[in-house]
């Protein structure tokens, strides 16, 4: 029987435009270097990045109370 597949947070190229430096979250530097690769080859902003990446882990997320 075949391993369930994990869902994937698919990001697809948009035109760049313009950049952006204002971020309000403690981020470790590396991190934030890899949203940076990830805008850079998508053409998207950091900002739209994290929100895809937090919108995504909210719809994906389990809570659990152990």
């Amino acid at each position: 029987m075949p391993e369930q597949e994990k869902p994937k947070l698919k990001i697809t190229p948009k035109a760049y435009t313009g950049e952006t430096t204002v971020i309000s979250a403690r981020l470790p530097k590396d991190m934030i270097a890899d949203l940076d690769k990830v805008a850079k080859t998508t053409g998207r902003t950091r900002n739209e990045i994290m929100l895809l990446c937090m919108e995504f882990a909210l719809k994906n997320m389990e809570v659990t109370f152990e």
